[in-house]
């Protein structure tokens, strides 16, 4: 069996760095055109967009959290791929402050940015998306762990979970799942001490890299995986 992306059309929010620049090269080398969102023009969208240019996609900028944005969003995708097969809402903030010092604010910043983003942009995105599609939303496996001082993100994450659930029985012929990475080596580097305990919590004893999730991602929006839907799954090394 084969992954069957040539000819599909792709959108992955977040995508321009980290778990999102490997799911949206992955992508494209396997056949489909992609469409990265970025918030910002920065030097990673445009190295993404010179990589793109030879696979096949683009970057558009965008901020997911605003309703306006992600309407502009879904219209560039309906006129310059007519439509979509599937839709990786990748983009995600993480966030470290104890519940007493947690004010509203930040709560807001993370529970829109790790969430409300992902029902703005599936919810302007159905529309488009052709019997067969797949959605995949990137959670995290902290969302089932706990983590303290993280209330206001693994909140975020949880909800993931169950926004899955939910549209994966409301959507029947739409695929939806969840993809829940552990600590993954994006670049930004953790300090010595905790990037050491993370790899004893750890199963297989490292940090995972942006292309193993990428890899399940890509799975889970392939061929190899039209009867899974509403599924969780961990991409954590056994944490």
């Amino acid at each position: 069996m084969e992954l069957g992306f040539k000819g599909k059309r792709a959108l992955v929010t977040g995508g321009t760095r980290g778990i999102g620049r490997a799911v949206t090269l992955g992508l494209a080398s396997a056949g489909a055109t992609v469409v990265a969102v970025n918030r910002e023009d920065n030097d990673d969208a445009e190295s993404l967009r010179k990589e793109l240019a030879d696979l096949g996609g683009t970057v558009v900028h965008a901020d997911v959290t605003v309703a306006a944005d992600v309407a502009r969003l879904a219209e560039t995708c309906r006129t310059e791929l007519g439509g979509l097969d599937v839709l990786v809402n990748n983009a995600g903030v993480h966030g470290h402050t104890p519940l007493a010092e947690l004010d509203l604010a930040e709560w807001t910043r993370l529970i829109d940015t790790d969430l409300t983003s992902m029902f703005l942009v599936t919810q302007a995105c159905v529309p488009l998306l052709a019997e067969g599609a797949s959605v995949v939303n990137v959670g995290a496996s902290a969302a089932f762990r706990g983590m303290a001082g993280t209330a206001h993100y693994t909140a975020a994450k949880a909800g993931v979970v169950g926004l899955t659930r939910s549209l994966c029985k409301e959507f029947g012929g739409i695929r939806v799942n969840t993809i829940a990475p552990g600590v993954i080596n994006t670049g930004d580097e953790l300090p010595p001490p905790v990037a050491e305990r993370v790899k004893r919590m750890t199963a297989l004893g490292r940090l995972g890299t942006p292309e193993e999730v990428a890899g399940a991602v890509l799975f889970l929006a392939s061929d190899l995986s039209t009867y899974v839907t509403g599924a969780l799954l961990a991409v954590d090394g056994g944490m």
